[in-house]
């Protein structure tokens, strides 16, 4: 099974903070399932572009500005992916992904 690891440092600027409550910013659920779209495309290759879909997402903590995340994923023996990102320890999202169609 292919695994990868990956960490992001939410920029402080990031632009969904502008909408995603100003008085208290909270990084979006979409924002951490992008972010692990694209690593599942990394360990895939450029011809898994396209086609990702997410077939559960849970989110269990909120993530704010400046805050380091951990991605890490791991393919199944069916060919999904299942992911986790933490913050500090703490889990912050699950989920796994499917790939595109043959």
């Amino acid at each position: 099974m292919d695994t990868a690891e990956f960490t992001w440092a939410v920029p402080a600027d990031h632009p969904a903070f502008a909408g995603h409550f100003p008085a208290r910013p909270i990084v979006p659920g979409v924002v951490l399932l992008d972010e692990a779209l694209r690593l599942a495309m990394q360990m895939h290759g450029p011809s898994s572009a396209g086609g990702w879909q997410v077939a559960q997402a849970k989110f269990f903590v909120p993530v704010g500005p400046s805050q380091v995340l951990h991605f890490a994923l791991q393919t199944t023996p069916r060919g999904a992916i299942a992911f986790r990102v933490s913050c500090e320890g703490r889990e912050v999202a699950a989920g796994s992904l499917v790939p595109p169609a043959p």
